[in-house]
């Protein structure tokens, strides 16, 4: 008797994880752009850079974005292969993201919002039912 309860067949889930992967990659292209606007044209956002949570620069805060987008669209290239350690190097990589948005959100409200909920709806999609996912990402 098999203690497998799912079947090896591709189900909805997998469409939750693929989706989440792409998410997370436009989420990394996103962070990159924010990086460049931060070291190129930090007029943009509404606050001088001393009233940010986070007291630093505009440049040195658009390296750091420029950096942790090429870690997100790593971990999100991750994702597709269906491998448990892209999964959690994903869901680190995201929650930090979302606290790095937290810090970010006086300089850019709404842009941090739509981040902010973007990032929920890849977390959500890389814990529910990753069982269920997981054999259709491997085929």
């Amino acid at each position: 008797m098999s203690t497998n309860y799912y079947s090896a067949e591709p189900s909805a889930w997998t469409g939750w994880v693929v989706f989440g992967a792409i998410v997370a990659f436009v989420i990394g292209v996103f962070n990159v752009i924010q990086g460049f606007v931060a070291l190129f044209k930090e007029d943009v956002y509404l606050v001088p850079a001393a009233d940010l949570v986070v007291t630093t620069d505009y440049t040195a805060w658009g390296i750091a974005l420029l950096i942790w987008g090429g870690v997100m669209i790593l971990a999100a290239l991750g994702l597709f292969s269906g491998a448990e350690w892209a999964r959690w190097f994903a869901i680190i990589v995201l929650v930090i993201n979302l606290i790095g948005q937290f810090a970010w959100f006086s300089a850019f409200p709404l842009w941090s919002l739509i981040v902010i909920g973007l990032s929920l709806a890849v977390l959500y999609a890389l814990t529910a039912r990753w069982d269920e996912a997981k054999p259709g990402l491997e085929a």
